[in-house]
């Protein structure tokens, strides 16, 4: 497990609007794929290689619940781990970890699978909203599984230790709940059906690599998605590779257009960024690209050849990712006019903007989905507190913008998602430095 000082923070000593970064950055592999790859480790019946995984602390926690449930996994080299096939694992997701990791309730559709019993807390992870998990009971239990809750754990039994195929029609797409009955599936009786599935990327790539394996997918990256049910799966010769982090690639990109004089960025899977990178063009951002790079140069030392679209809303994908629209929110400050910022997948998640007003942002709450940005303004250093991870990074950007020195405080929430920082800023020319207490 990568052990961090809760009490560090980071120094920043802003540009003041200069655009004078320079150098290239390299996206690492990406958490929200990574996570379900090793959960999805539970179905194999050999050993099975991830590559490309990136150092960042909740990979840590995933690996600390897996092995908490008696799974053997051991990092080779950077960024390469083997998770040995366990002939006897646990059905309890340890509860201390489960309620600090939102990905730990995917581990309960492959464990239901193979052993026909799992129990679980409800899962935690950032406090952006309510994350119910009605939608993973109610599924299972259309798979068959009995439910139980006692003392805050849900218990859930499968009829005779075999969870049977389903139809499951999600009211609202979700990525985890989509990767969940998708593994689930892969080791129950008969067909699953899963219909309004969420269309992410990450979701086709984990079921490329289980179909290499053996199982009988359809239809991922659609939204309708066909699982047959069958044996454990083989690994054999292959290794499954993390995708680049698509957040990531957007988060640096935003920074680019920002802060940036000639700025690459590399191993960057641009086909899953289209609407963030429409929307850039839009306000009048240049760059170019290859099939693994975005290059960004500036040719106007300042910001105000920006110009804001009148609204941007968040949507599950294709559409602009929440996971982008608080760095968007920094990028909506600088650029003139005004737009209107749609939330709508999670409520509580503009909480942070109020420290950004601090700052200088002119930013107006509509109601708790929506704000309105007036940009071209300067932004002053000021000490702040990382609310959750996406937001915790806006406030890095917004500090490397701003005029003025920036303290920003519990960075763990930066480190959950986001391998290194501050040393990739430095290799660009940010002057930040990590201070433990």
């Amino acid at each position: 497990m990568i052990m961090l000082n809760k009490k560090e923070f980071f120094v920043i000593n802003g540009l003041a609007n200069k655009k004078t970064l320079k150098g290239s950055v390299r996206i690492n592999g990406a958490k929200n794929a990574v996570l379900k790859a090793l959960a999805s480790t539970i179905l194999f019946r050999d050993d099975i290689t991830l590559k490309n995984v990136p150092d960042i602390e909740d990979v840590g926690r995933m690996i600390d619940l897996l092995s908490s449930l008696g799974c053997n996994i051991s990092k080779k080299k950077t960024g390469v781990f083997v998770c040995k096939y366990c002939k006897k694992i646990s059905h309890i997701l340890n509860p201390e970890i489960s309620s600090k990791l939102r990905a730990s309730i995917v581990v309960a559709g492959p464990l239901l699978a193979r052993l026909g019993k799992v129990s679980f807390p409800h899962p935690g992870g950032c406090v952006i909203g309510e994350r119910p998990i009605d939608l993973f009971i109610d599924g299972f239990k259309k798979m068959g599984a009995k439910v139980q809750l006692k003392r805050s754990m849900y218990t859930l039994t499968a009829q005779n230790g075999k969870l049977k195929g389903a139809d499951i029609f999600f009211r609202t797409q979700s990525v985890t709940g989509t990767e969940t009955f998708m593994m689930a599936g892969v080791l129950a009786e008969g067909k699953t059906i899963i219909k309004n599935a969420a269309l992410e990327p990450e979701i086709k790539h984990l079921a490329d690599f289980l179909n290499l394996c053996g199982a009988k997918i359809k239809g991922a990256g659609t939204s309708t998605i066909e699982i047959t049910g069958g044996k454990l799966l083989t690994s054999g010769n292959n290794k499954y590779t993390t995708p680049p982090d698509r957040i990531e690639a957007g988060s640096f990109i935003i920074l680019g257009a920002l802060a940036a004089s000639d700025i690459k960025i590399t191993n960057c899977d641009t086909s899953g960024l289209e609407s963030l990178l429409e929307i850039l063009k839009a306000s009048g951002l240049s760059f170019k690209t290859t099939k693994s790079t975005l290059h960004i140069f500036n040719n106007k030392k300042d910001n105000s050849n920006f110009k804001n679209i009148d609204r941007i809303k968040t949507h599950e994908y294709p559409g602009f990712p929440t996971d982008l629209q608080a760095p968007m929110v920094i990028f909506l400050t600088q650029a003139s006019g005004e737009c209107l910022m749609f939330e709508t997948i999670f409520e509580g998640r503009l909480n942070y903007t109020e420290e950004l007003v601090r700052m200088g942002a002119d930013i107006k709450e509509m109601d708790p989905h929506r704000i309105i940005v007036s940009g071209h303004k300067s932004l002053r250093g000021k000490e702040l507190a990382s609310p959750d991870l996406r937001a915790g990074l806006a406030y890095v950007i917004a500090a490397i913008i701003a005029d003025g020195r920036s303290i920003i405080h519990n960075i763990y929430n930066i480190d959950r998602g986001y391998q290194h920082i501050e040393k990739r800023l430095r290799d660009l020319g940010v002057d930040i430095k990590r201070v433990s207490e």
